[in-house]
């Protein structure tokens, strides 16, 4: 299974991905979620977690912007819940767009960027996947819309 969340909406895309053990369904849609809002530019789950994970940081709105959505996939018809990123973080001024989650290699815990203009404060926030609680924030003031943070292992490796 593969998900995709569309810039436009708040729609999250399931697609079935293994044509030999589930051909009906392979390279389909198999159920859509909404999500808060459309602006989404990453989803990301891990072979370890039951999470899906959906950002909307170029969303309008500016709490929606700043947090995130997860979906429980073991009960995926059930309500998402959302995670306030940028006020975890404690910043409460400037754009404060929460983005890229991205997994350790063990699939325990998430982080996410705080984007926010260069004279404001940005930061990362790491949440732990099985709680959905602050493990960690990161601000320095060289920190400014942290980007790319991608763990090389779940890369190289194409956990997703």
């Amino acid at each position: 299974m593969w998900a995709t969340s569309h810039l436009g909406d708040e729609t999250v895309a399931l697609i079935g991905t293994d044509p030999i053990g589930h051909p009906q369904y392979a390279w389909k849609v198999v159920q859509s979620l909404e999500a808060q809002g459309g602006g989404s530019l990453f989803v990301k789950t891990h072979p370890n977690s039951t999470n899906l994970w959906v950002d909307s940081p170029l969303n309008p709105d500016e709490e929606i912007a700043s947090s995130v959505a997860v979906f429980d996939m073991t009960k995926p018809d059930a309500p998402y819940k959302v995670i306030p990123i940028a006020a975890l973080a404690g910043i409460k001024d400037g754009a404060r767009r929460a983005v890229q989650g991205e997994y350790n290699k063990a699939g325990t815990e998430i982080w996410f960027s705080v984007w926010n203009g260069k004279d404001k404060q940005s930061a990362i926030v790491v949440i732990d996947d099985k709680t959905l609680k602050v493990k960690k924030v990161i601000k320095d003031k060289r920190l400014i819309t942290p980007t790319g943070k991608f763990n090389v292992f779940n890369t190289r490796e194409d956990v997703y």
